[in-house]
């Protein structure tokens, strides 16, 4: 198959992971364990560019996902996210003055981020996303979402400040999407763009398996993020990572002359190539790690729960040969409890059903979540062995 890198255009990027019959979507939720296990599936083939170190899932195909059915990604009833959250917003603003301005948001979900930077400056905001609900904006802000993709830079769609968290990764064709959002940024005198994506550097040297899905087409490192912007037209103000080093967050505005100059946190070509040699091998031994663990549980008949039902939760336990030995998925965010993993097929529960389970094992799908899952399980009395992916 010939293909070009989504970024640079090079022509044949790398082949170096696959998957076969992996779940399409890890935030859908279902109504039964039937209708879980038996969703849809596709297969994946990571593709690393020497030119520029973007990595991307050569099979995907967009017309297998549809985001305006039951999806539910957001992580904003966690105390730990919200403080983070909060953190970015009160940077943006301060920073770039962002007080009484437009926000325009791309990728919204349900609007959490647009709500806390609308409140946060009093601004008025503006988001788009195909998979809003109608319902989950703070009724106390002035903005609005359109139920719809981002394609074309209408007059409306831009504002001082343009957002994007969480998005970009879902993005097949990403050097058009950065270059749309040029144009919409170049619609307003002095907008600042605001991106955040998982950091692949991460995930290579951890061989965090759990953090490879169908629905993320495209994976980023700093420096590919970073020649991605510069080479649709925009200057870099900032380039860092975050959130314990898990996510990469990028501000730009668009440039005003023809020169571009890279900044040091993009020199991390030769650091990606040797992450992605080394990706099989890595996870290779995560996943016998993980299924050890998991035999010796069902061996002394622990009941183990994984915490976070979302797409960590579903690759965690697509990948495993006996990640049926999790009998439940918890997570705090009321609007999953009651429905189902896609591909794994595990109820989701919230942190009072166990109160009666009794857990002995508890695995958090994200360790920064740790001592926030501490705190909960100590409060209802329940003190569980807590091991972390």
């Amino acid at each position: 198959m010939t293909s070009q890198c989504w970024s640079c255009g090079t022509p044949d990027p790398q082949p170096f992971y696959r998957l076969r019959g992996i779940p399409i979507s890890s935030c859908v939720l279902l109504d039964s364990r039937a209708e879980a296990v038996e969703f849809g599936t596709g297969d994946l083939e990571l593709c690393f560019c020497e030119a520029c170190g973007f990595i991307q899932n050569d099979l995907f195909d967009p017309d297998l996902l549809d985001y305006s059915q039951d999806y539910e990604e957001s992580q904003g009833f966690s105390p730990t996210f919200e403080t983070f959250a909060q953190g970015l917003v009160d940077r943006l603003v301060e920073r770039y003055g962002i007080r009484g301005k437009k926000v325009f948001e791309v990728g919204c979900g349900k609007g959490d981020f647009l709500s806390l930077i609308c409140k946060s400056g009093g601004n008025e905001g503006l988001g788009i996303d195909p998979g809003y609900r109608e319902g989950r904006l703070d009724p106390d802000i002035d903005a609005t979402v359109i139920q719809e993709f981002f394609t074309e830079p209408k007059p409306e769609l831009t504002g001082d400040l343009i957002c994007c968290r969480h998005t970009l990764e879902h993005i097949q064709p990403v050097g058009q999407f950065v270059d749309l959002i040029r144009r919409s940024a170049a619609q307003r005198a002095g907008s600042v763009a605001f991106f955040e994506v998982p950091d692949t550097s991460r995930i290579l040297k951890e061989g965090a398996f759990w953090d490879v899905y169908y629905e993320h087409c495209s994976y980023f490192t700093l420096g590919s993020l970073g020649r991605l912007f510069r080479a649709a037209g925009f200057d870099l103000l900032s380039l860092r990572t975050g959130y314990d080093d898990q996510y990469l967050l990028l501000e730009a505005k668009v440039r005003d002359s023809e020169s571009s100059h890279p900044v040091a946190a993009e020199n991390d070509l030769d650091e990606t190539r040797t992450g992605v040699r080394s990706f099989v091998r890595a996870t290779e031994k995560a996943i016998a790690e993980w299924e050890r663990r998991l035999d010796e549980a069902k061996a002394s008949a622990r009941k183990v729960v994984i915490w976070g039902a979302s797409s960590k939760g579903v690759a965690f336990l697509t990948s495993l040969r006996n990640g049926d030995v999790v009998e439940y998925a918890v997570d705090i965010n009321p609007h999953k409890q009651g429905r189902f993993l896609p591909g794994a097929g595990q109820e989701i529960v919230g942190p009072d059903f166990l109160e009666g389970y009794g857990p002995d094992l508890v695995i958090p799908m994200n360790p920064i979540y740790i001592e926030e899952i501490r705190a909960d399980l100590a409060r209802r009395g329940l003190t569980p062995e807590i091991l972390a992916v």
